[in-house]
């Protein structure tokens, strides 16, 4: 038991052993039939319900976990009190004689670790709604609540807005300047990075931009003067102590305060959006911690980018914020739909692509995505880039760094170099997924995972040491690419725009392809030096200890293969222009080759290679460097990487670590072709024990403590009797523990003789019996039902669309088994020939 417990540890925080996180995992959730809990005693019924935080006590095998940050996310359990009762199983409308349960704090909610009834969170909505409107027309009161509950959605939208936009322009801004740090600092305005600080200077020319007296690196500073060994050496040595320095604070943040906030949080976000519940993971806490050490982890110069842990931020404002509204409040399917939003918002601040950010939302991460959500998603990230768009965090008055404009259109025999582009970042998405999947199994199943300090330490000095003497390693991969994409024009004074300029046009805007002196050349070797190191090394930081994204670091591979492609084919077209292929279209003196372009075509290729997004990439791209005029090139790419990409295996990079991770995930683009029945999946299986079940009228509460006692089962089909198993509804464990322990505590006369009902009319007692507990409002009277000749390729079909935990199995009326999502999940992972144990935590 306790190599489980460990290895489910492993899974969620990374071998961390912080006092301030579970030491255990609650290993299912309440759509599986398996508990971890073998134990059922009064003193820890106390314990779904008395939580004070987000997180409750969970109950495993006869000890007590206490998840101790306390003030995380406001409880649901404690809102339930507050007497929400639309739905209590009879008909959705029905009421209790005796006692109404479901105004006791925890029936109906959900633990750590599982998944929810989208079923019942719809039900309850849809009657919390018509309540609304019937009481609307009551009293003005009544009609206002009724117009402002309408209204919250979009209220709570431009929240989300204001909030991920304003934390994207904070992230922008302090990264910047802190990159500049381990390089050096403006001595008059010590607030300033590099940019800016030359931007104020008087004594600076537009050749020399980005040399000023104001800025000064830190061999001026500590010796007076900057040429020579020495003072190399010294800058060398200071970039290396920066980096080490911004990567430790990262990572003793995350380890002792939030281990949630590692990584890029797309793989979890989108398991939380498919109905699964990890308490902390959206919580203030981890906002904090993540946004700090984001910062921090671009600013150490490691091979990730922020874009990836932007969306994971606008989730948590997201889900922080709708504890401001009842109906997200206490709504887990309505939250999700929220959080569908909020990721759409993180994708429009983290690119400056609002339309992007819908598309992203649509295509990647949602599970259950309503026309509604698309309005409020559209809205949400139209609010976040005008925020962001107000603060202008790269001073250029635009929403992103790498804005472009081409002046040349491209040529239809440039789709051959585009689609090879295109093979080539298909190649590398494969090769970076296996490579990244096995470093990270390996850091789950050895020593290696029990060090994140030192493993993030060693990768740090790893890609200082190596970045520094190349000038394209040492910037920052965003300015790599906005490099890179930049079209040369006369003024450029950067290596990649060093031609010779002898020709008569007055024309700047317009420059015919040109010969390359040294400046070039040079730059072409030092680029393929960055394109080995920066495919190589970001297998071995995504999925560290810290925030790490992997959109900039694949985009910057593929960049850097593009403009070596770009360069290579406008000398052919300068040198060669008489060849068939240039021959027609590209005369001598024209401007044929754009190399930016061919950059920014290999930059789409290889993210969507890793990520196999197709048509929020090509949105999120154009959107990304105004290029609307090539969006054939965009897409040729796109969908020749993501081709490539799939014949040398299916699973994205965030599919690929929610398999690893194990979380319940079922994929909705997944077919299922195989020709099992319910019955083959169902159990109990053959030579298995009975299903276990409870009688509508015939046990007392002592029975059902032993029933709870005995099994590890999170919910009990409710049948007429035994011998007829005619099927009455479904009860959840949870929700029995929690009622036969307030009512013990709140009805009198409840003992372990008492007769418990789930009847709609309780039959008359004896004058001396004790008096019965009527539990009918905690059932479901309308479990979903299918029979064991369901085609599984159906079951599994159902389980998606519909978002179910369990259905119920019947032969001729008859109950006669269960099926959960536990058991669907295991069922596919052995008809692909995969370990059916790797899912869940185990």
């Amino acid at each position: 038991m306790s190599s489980v417990k460990e290895h489910a540890q492993n899974v969620l925080l990374g071998s961390y052993s912080s006092s301030r996180f579970p030491k255990s995992l609650f290993g299912t959730f309440l759509g599986f039939t398996e508990m971890d809990n073998k134990g059922f005693h009064s003193a820890s019924l106390s314990s779904f319900h008395s939580s004070t935080s987000d997180e409750d006590m969970v109950e495993i095998t006869d000890a007590t976990l206490d998840f101790t940050m306390s003030d995380d996310v406001p409880p649901i359990d404690q809102e339930m009190a507050e007497g929400f009762t639309a739905y209590n199983g009879n008909g959705l409308h029905g009421t209790s004689n005796v006692m109404d349960f479901l105004e006791v704090p925890g029936v109906g909610t959900y633990e750590d670790f599982n998944t929810i009834d989208w079923v019942r969170e719809k039900s309850r909505d849809r009657d919390r709604h018509r309540e609304i409107l019937s009481k609307s027309k009551e009293s003005p009161w009544a009609l206002l609540h009724s117009v402002s509950d309408a209204f919250s959605g979009w209220l709570l939208m431009l929240l989300i807005g204001l909030s991920a936009g304003s934390l994207a322009g904070l992230i922008d801004i302090s990264s910047h300047w802190m990159t500049d740090l381990k390089d050096g600092i403006c001595v008059e305005w010590f607030w300033f990075n590099h940019e800016q600080c030359c931007w104020k200077s008087d004594n600076v020319t537009f050749e020399n931009r980005n040399i000023c007296p104001e800025w000064r690196n830190w061999s001026q500073i500590i010796i007076g003067r900057s040429e020579g060994a020495f003072p190399y050496i010294l800058d060398y040595i200071m970039y290396i102590l920066w980096a080490l320095l911004f990567s430790l604070l990262a990572v003793l943040l995350v380890r002792n305060f939030a281990p949630y906030a590692c990584g890029s949080g797309i793989p979890e976000i989108k398991t939380i959006l498919s109905g699964f519940i990890i308490r902390g993971y959206l919580g203030k806490w981890t906002l904090i911690i993540k946004t700090m050490t984001l910062v921090l982890a671009v600013s150490s110069g490691l091979s990730l980018g922020k874009e990836g842990p932007l969306i994971h931020v606008a989730c948590c404002c997201g889900n922080i914020l709708c504890h401001l509204f009842t109906k997200y409040r206490k709504n887990e399917a309505k939250r999700r739909e929220v959080l569908s939003a909020a990721a759409a918002a993180g994708v429009s601040v983290a690119f400056g692509a609002p339309i992007g950010g819908v598309l992203f939302s649509l295509e990647e991460v949602s599970y259950y995505f309503p026309l509604k959500t698309l309005w409020r998603s559209f809205f949400a990230a139209l609010v976040a880039a005008f925020t962001l768009r107000s603060i202008n965090p790269f001073g250029n008055s635009r929403l992103v760094l790498f804005y472009v404009e081409f002046h040349a259109p491209w040529h239809l025999l440039e789709l051959i170099p585009f689609i090879l582009l295109g093979i080539f970042g298909g190649l590398w998405g494969a090769f970076f997924i296996r490579g990244n999947i096995a470093w990270c199994r390996k850091r789950k199943t050895t020593k290696l995972g029990r060090y994140p300090v030192a493993e993030v330490l060693v990768v740090t000095a790893i890609t200082a040491v190596i970045s520094f003497p190349n000038d394209y390693t040492r910037t920052s991969s965003s300015e790599l690419i906005s490099e890179l994409f930049n079209d040369c024009g006369l003024l450029d004074s950067s290596k990649l725009c060093d031609y010779n300029n002898d020709f008569n046009s007055t024309n700047v805007g317009n420059l015919p392809d040109r010969s390359a002196r040294s400046g070039v050349y040079t730059a072409l070797w030092q680029l393929s030096l960055a394109l080995i190191f920066k495919a190589v090394i970001t297998i071995f930081t995504f999925g560290m200890k810290v925030p790490s994204g992997l959109f900039i670091p694949s985009m910057a591979v593929g960049a850097i293969m593009g403009r070596l492609m770009g360069v290579c084919m406008e000398q052919l077209a300068f040198y060669h222009h008489d060849w068939p292929i240039f021959k027609g279209w590209c005369s001598q003196g024209a401007d044929c080759i754009t190399p930016g372009l061919y950059a920014m075509v290999g930059a789409a290729a290889c993210l969507g290679g890793a990520t196999r997004m197709t048509v929020s990439l090509v949105v999120i791209m154009f959107e990304l460097t105004g290029g609307l005029e090539y969006i054939v090139p965009l897409m040729a790419a796109a969908m020749t990487s993501k081709w490539v990409a799939d014949a040398l295996g299916r699973e994205s990079v965030y599919d690929a670590h929610i398999r690893l991770n194990g979380y319940p995930f079922l994929e909705a683009k997944e077919e299922f072709s195989h020709k099992t029945l319910a019955m083959d999946v169902m159990r109990p299986r053959r030579n298995d024990p009975t299903l276990t079940v409870i009688t509508q009228d015939s046990l007392t509460v002592a029975d059902i403590e032993a029933t709870i006692t005995e099994t590890t089962y999170s919910g009990f089909p409710v049948v007429v009797s035994r011998e007829s198993q005619r099927l009455v509804g479904f009860v959840l464990r949870r929700d029995l523990i929690i009622s036969i322990e307030s009512a013990r505590k709140k009805q009198d006369g409840i003992v372990s003789s008492s007769r418990i009902y789930f009847t709609e009319h309780t039959p008359p007692q004896p004058p001396t019996a004790p008096p019965s507990l009527k539990l009918r409002s905690i059932m479901d009277l309308s479990p979903f039902t299918i029979t064991d000749q369901t085609p599984m390729e159906i079951v599994v079909d159902i389980f998606r669309k519909l978002g179910l935990r369990q259905c119920l199995v019947t032969h001729n009326g008859r109950l006669l088994g269960i099926i959960t999502k536990k058991d669907v999940l295991k069922h596919i992972a052995q008809m692909a020939n995969q370990d059916p144990d790797s899912i869940l935590f185990n």
